[in-house]
């Protein structure tokens, strides 16, 4: 990791520490993204085994997966990971329960009334990563607010493994969790295939799901489309910001981080701390960590465009998050609750020593989709009112339009909308011609 003394770097120098490292690469994954889109839009289920077999290195005899293959899952997976999923996707099922939006009716004057109906998106995509890891976790964290929300029609797609099959947890959350509709192919052909919908794979109104550079830039190009689905957000590779002050564990930092760091090369980690010799201690310790892990390969990719920042104080460690708008904020500090008002921008944070990303990853009840690159700046994370339309009701009576119709024709007029304007005094004159 890279060391940088804040109020040493000039305005330019602080937006290129905070940089991004896929944007390097922009250029050419958009052109590489749009030939996908269109070669699955020429040629459907053709393509999307072309390009399985092209970048997967799997021949595949069937797009979807089977009900024997769904059986086979269950059998060959180990019993205390299907409880410890079953333990996850209840307490996930807890919070996003009791944070989803409800009904609403309000009586704005005497005689109007307002109201918020919820409808649930008709038929959803989801996209579940397996490249160098499988994730069953975002299983539950996209498929349980899709039922708690109503969601008639769920499909998902997630890449095979190299024996042609899905990753057996992936495809037993998805039992779990009602998903009946599983494809065998991932990347940017999956997100066209959701988008677009061939002869096998339906289109869908609304994509979800993590992923890639190339899967990311895949959703914002289909939702670019004329008619093209809506997705959640920007997710792509995965990102942390921890701040630390003097007091923290240096090992546990460094475990923080390499937590992100592990997901992929192109992964980024920044550690913001006012002490340097907790950064010195830090930077000894995810060296020593990271040659003891099994993906230290990737993680040292991830660590090449990452970060330690000292700063002033932790006022100004807040700044340079609140700027950075990470996906997943850390406070290991001695009083993180402190902090907490201060924070601006942030997918999810975790206060103080106790507190491991990990637990956001899995089982806390919290959802690990959530915006990368910059967009907590102004999106969220995945919930339930993310595969819901909420709908607006008005209904008034004659006296509810005497009370407030003469200031919709006022507002009208004002804007030369003079047919909106009639549209409301017509009406008073029909009541006022009934009464005489």
């Amino acid at each position: 990791m890279q060391s940088l003394i804040w109020n040493d770097l000039s305005a330019v120098q602080r937006a290129q520490a905070l940089q991004r490292p896929v944007r390097a690469r922009g250029d050419a994954v958009r052109e590489g993204v749009a030939r996908i889109i269109e070669q699955v839009r020429a040629d459907g289920d053709g393509a999307l085994r072309l390009l399985t077999r092209r970048h997967d290195g799997v021949a595949l005899d069937a797009l979807e997966v089977s009900a024997a293959e769904f059986d086979a899952a269950e059998a060959e997976l180990d019993a205390t990971l299907k409880v410890a999923i079953a333990e996850a996707a209840a307490r996930i099922e807890q919070f996003h329960a009791a944070t989803a939006p409800q009904p609403v009716r309000v009586q704005t004057a005497p005689g109007v009334s307002c109201e918020r109906m919820l409808r649930p998106i008709a038929r959803v995509g989801l996209y579940v990563p397996a490249g160098s890891a499988p994730l069953p976790s975002t299983v539950l964290m996209l498929a349980v607010p899709a039922r708690l929300a109503g969601c008639p029609e769920v499909l998902m797609c997630t890449p095979p493994r190299a024996d042609g099959r899905c990753d057996a947890a992936v495809l037993h959350a998805a039992r779990r969790c009602g998903v009946q509709r599983v494809f065998k192919f991932g990347g940017a052909q999956a997100i066209a295939a959701l988008a677009l919908g061939t002869a096998s794979v339906p289109r869908c109104d609304k994509l979800f799901g993590p992923g890639n550079t190339w899967v990311t830039e895949a959703k914002q190009q289909v939702a670019a489309l004329p008619g093209g689905p809506a997705i959640d957000m920007p997710a792509g590779p995965s990102e942390v910001l921890v701040i630390a002050d003097a007091e923290a564990d240096a090992r546990v930092v460094a475990a923080d981080l390499l937590a992100q760091a592990e997901h992929g090369p192109d992964s980024q980690v920044l550690l913001v701390s006012p002490s340097a010799a907790l950064i010195a201690a830090v930077q000894a310790e995810v060296a020593h960590q990271c040659a003891l892990l099994p993906r230290a390969a990737i993680a040292q990719q991830a660590l090449a465009a990452s970060r330690a920042i000292r700063v002033q104080d932790l006022a100004q460690a807040v700044v340079v998050n609140n700027d950075y708008a990470p996906e997943h904020l850390i406070l290991q500090v001695r009083a993180p609750r402190a902090l907490l008002d201060s924070v601006r921008s942030a997918g999810s944070v975790f206060l103080g020593a106790w507190s491991p990303e990990s637990v956001g990853d899995y089982c806390s009840g919290t959802n690990h989709v959530l915006p990368t690159d910059g967009h907590a700046r102004a999106w969220s994370g995945v919930s339930v009112a993310s595969f819901q339309k909420q709908i607006t009701v008005q209904e008034l009576d004659q006296q509810g339009l005497r009370g407030i119709g003469p200031c919709a024709i006022t507002l009208a007029r004002s804007e030369g909308l003079h047919a909106h304007a009639r549209a409301v005094s017509l009406r008073l004159e029909l009541m006022m011609a009934a009464e005489s």
